[in-house]
């Protein structure tokens, strides 16, 4: 039986002691914010904080991490109102999504070590690979929320500025034959 902490709760596993941490997470915790990428802990995407550091959880055995504390992105706010979710949505950094977990789960443990980093900074700490390049939000982002956690700005919640709720999904009339709209 292996023990640790996820997202503050005590759990414990019936596993090989081999397993990757994500398998962990995913499969037996359904936990799904840390995504499969690469496999090989380079592209970021199942990127959690274990103890406080950013880890690969693709390249972490289970059993290594016996009385840990890990985190995940759905740990990081229960009620999805963490500056960096909240600057993340505010800079319009998510475009696929798949590396958004691993990346604001890295830039959480920069900013708890560092809540005023440069870009230069932000650019070394942030190793997460993003095939959609939003880099130069992603750093916007991060020293957003890096003043919102110095009480330096707020961050509103909600939809981007400029799109009313009420436009996001608006039902088109059907198309019918012989109405003119081919």
């Amino acid at each position: 039986m292996i023990r640790f902490t996820v997202n503050n709760q005590p759990v414990e596993y019936r596993l090989d002691p081999a397993t990757p941490l994500l398998w962990a997470l995913r499969d037996a915790s359904n936990l799904t914010g840390a995504k499969y990428g690469c496999g090989t802990g380079h592209c970021g995407a199942c990127i959690v904080d274990v103890d406080g550091t950013a880890r690969a959880a693709c390249q972490v055995p289970v059993g290594t991490i016996e009385g840990s504390y890990v985190t995940t992105i759905e740990g990081l706010s229960r009620e999805r109102n963490h500056p960096l979710q909240l600057a993340f949505l505010a800079e319009g950094v998510p475009q696929c999504g798949f590396c958004i977990g691993g990346m604001i789960m890295q830039a959480s443990v920069l900013l708890r070590k560092n809540s005023n980093p440069t870009e230069a900074q932000v650019r070394e700490s942030i190793t997460v690979i993003c095939r959609c390049g939003v880099y130069p939000r992603v750093v916007e982002a991060i020293q957003r929320a890096g003043r919102a956690l110095r009480g330096e700005e707020v961050i509103p919640a909600g939809f981007r500025p400029g799109i009313d709720p009420a436009d996001a999904a608006r039902q088109v009339p059907a198309l019918t034959r012989g109405s003119g709209n081919r």
